[in-house]
């Protein structure tokens, strides 16, 4: 399969760690990205970095919870630049939802970000892309969406949600010309994981696990997970059986 190659691109969650790291990325390999993000003094900081590479990235300030204000922006966004060709929703929240003291402000939150703001970024013009008959919609995913992990009820579930649509997106579109891809992370340094107070295993640089993606999306992958240790290991959970799962994730907990 041959690699695809970029005019222009939509990083969401680009403020910081993968979305930050993506957006400068393929920037610096000539690709006029537009880096979206809530915090404007960490995108203008982005732009400024990839300015001095001698690459074009332009600051969008948005939030994706807002889908309407999202729907509109992007299809601003596709209709100034003569179409968006990549659009990679990365924007993404993870905090713990334990349900023996669950939260539903937390568990709306992760399901305003994870669900309904990934949707609506992707959503936004994928029939354009479809009537142009090119462009490629990514979705970052987790290997946390293999298993209801314990204590991410919500996490899992939200991630669980953005594969099963990237999957039938993937569907949907063969033939069309516009590609489908997910991506499925294991832990990466970043402001989320910096939170974390247990155990990642096999945790990743930024830097190395953007190459790993990019390379992954230029290579127009359906589907790519990673580290490959963590990633064989999920792929075991996935497959076991509820009560060995379930006694497994009482031990790690």
């Amino acid at each position: 399969m041959a690699e695809m190659s970029y005019r222009t691109a939509l990083i969401t969650g680009a403020s910081s760690g993968l979305g930050r790291g993506l957006a400068l990325w393929f920037g610096r390999r000539g690709v006029k990205v537009y880096a979206a993000a809530r915090r404007r003094e960490n995108l203008e900081a982005l732009a400024n970095e990839a300015r001095a590479a001698g690459a074009t990235v332009e600051p969008v300030e948005l939030d994706v919870t807002n889908a309407d204000t999202t729907l509109a922006r992007i299809r601003e966004l596709d209709d100034s630049c003569g179409g968006l060709e990549l659009i990679v929703a990365n924007a993404g929240a993870g905090i713990e939802t334990n349900a023996r003291r669950i939260k539903w402000e937390v568990v709306k939150q992760l399901i305003d970000v994870n669900v309904i703001g990934a949707a609506a970024t992707l959503c936004a013009v994928l029939p354009r892309m479809v009537e142009r008959k090119r462009g490629h919609v990514v979705g970052v995913a987790s290997l946390a969406a293999y298993r209801g992990l314990g204590r991410n009820a919500a996490y899992s579930a939200s991630k669980a949600y953005l594969s099963t649509f990237m999957e039938s997106l993937r569907v949907d579109l063969k033939g069309t010309g516009v590609r489908v891809s997910c991506i499925y992370p294991g832990f990466v340094k970043s402001e989320m994981t910096a939170q974390n107070k247990f155990p990642m295993p096999f945790l990743l640089e930024t830097e190395e696990a953007v190459e790993l993606m990019a390379k992954a999306i230029l290579r127009g992958e359906a589907e790519y997970a990673f580290p490959w240790q963590m990633a064989s290991a999920m792929g075991l959970l996935k497959w076991m059986p509820n009560a060995l799962f379930d006694a497994t994730m009482r031990k790690m907990r």
